[in-house]
């Protein structure tokens, strides 16, 4: 991931993601909750801007990949664009149900089984561990560290409860994965000269 902000000013991204505040000329100003932070990424201009460091990668709790619109979401999106078309916006939820629905989520039980089945997933992309895989250490050069462990729960809980399940199971977590772990390994030289994908490796693992 990308950002135009010279390196700098990542101090600045990384207080709001990790303290929840933002300091300005001396002065700390506590971010209102709840709050959450997105970025966006071009996979094709990159001229001008600076590379995110893993570690503060790390903090994004997923990676979503968005293609181009089908044929018939792209007539939509021209349509809505191109006239006099007033969109009007209804507001579904507040603050305070946004955040009684995160600690819902919390409360969420687990079972050891799932927890367990996250975590190997997690140890298995780190090279030279001891329960690293073969496509692991050909391939990665740098594995998902605990944060990893720590979403792939969390999301899988939500999961669960979109689905309409009390609890969370491996499936769970599989179906959130990827977006999980695809910006928290890093590939190594041999993986890219192959065309070998994050995508590929993780599906693998899975």
């Amino acid at each position: 991931m990308y950002k135009r902000q010279p390196p700098k000013t990542q101090a600045a991204l990384l207080e709001a993601m990790q303290e929840q505040s933002v300091t300005i000329a001396g002065q700390n100003y506590p971010l209102d909750k709840p709050f959450f932070v997105l970025a966006t990424q071009n996979p094709i201009e990159q001229e001008g801007t600076y590379p995110l460091p893993e570690a503060q990668l790390d903090r994004f709790m997923f990676n979503l990949k968005l293609d181009y619109p089908t044929y018939k979401e792209e007539v939509d999106v021209v349509k809505m664009t191109t006239s006099n078309i007033k969109a009007t916006v209804n507001q579904i939820l507040n603050a305070e149900q946004i955040m009684a629905f995160q600690e819902l989520v919390r409360k969420v039980p687990v079972t050891d089984n799932v927890i367990e089945y996250a975590v190997k997933l997690v140890q298995k992309t780190r090279p030279k561990s001891e329960l690293a895989a073969d496509i692991t250490n050909t391939y990665i050069e740098w594995g998902a560290g605990p944060r990893a462990s720590q979403f792939l729960i969390l999301g899988a809980k939500c999961h669960a409860l979109l689905n309409q399940k009390y609890s969370p199971d491996i499936e769970d977590i599989k179906a959130i994965a990827l977006p999980i772990l695809r910006h928290r390994i890093v590939r190594n030289f041999k993986a890219e000269a192959e065309g070998i994908t994050e995508e590929d490796i993780i599906t693998k693992l899975l």
